[in-house]
């Protein structure tokens, strides 16, 4: 079996806890934040969950800054989205990065 693993990288991380502060205050904010970890968990599950993105656009900055290759969305709740790429920890092949790359 392969394990999956969810890593945010720095910026998401930082915007991420600045939402889950401000969430017990907002239902909104409480909702996305809810709403991010049960699709971190489903991804867990299975890695391709979310709708491939066509790789024509990738956005270069993904490409040159996270050497991204591919690029999977997942809807969340009031209409933001979250963005995943998938990244091989080791040669064996049992062991994928899932990298949360953002969300809006």
């Amino acid at each position: 079996m392969k394990t999956v693993r969810v890593v945010l990288i720095e910026e998401v991380g930082i915007k991420y806890n600045s939402l889950r502060e401000r969430a017990s205050g907002s239902k909104k904010e409480s909702a996305i934040v809810e709403a991010i970890k049960d699709k971190a968990e489903l991804i867990k599950k299975d890695m391709h969950y979310g709708i491939p993105v066509n790789k024509k656009l990738i956005p270069d900055v993904y490409r040159t800054n996270y050497d991204v290759k591919n690029l999977f969305r997942v809807e969340l709740a009031y209409f933001w989205r979250m963005l995943y790429t998938l990244k091989n920890d080791h040669d064996d092949g049992k062991s994928y990065s899932c990298s949360c790359l953002g969300y809006s």
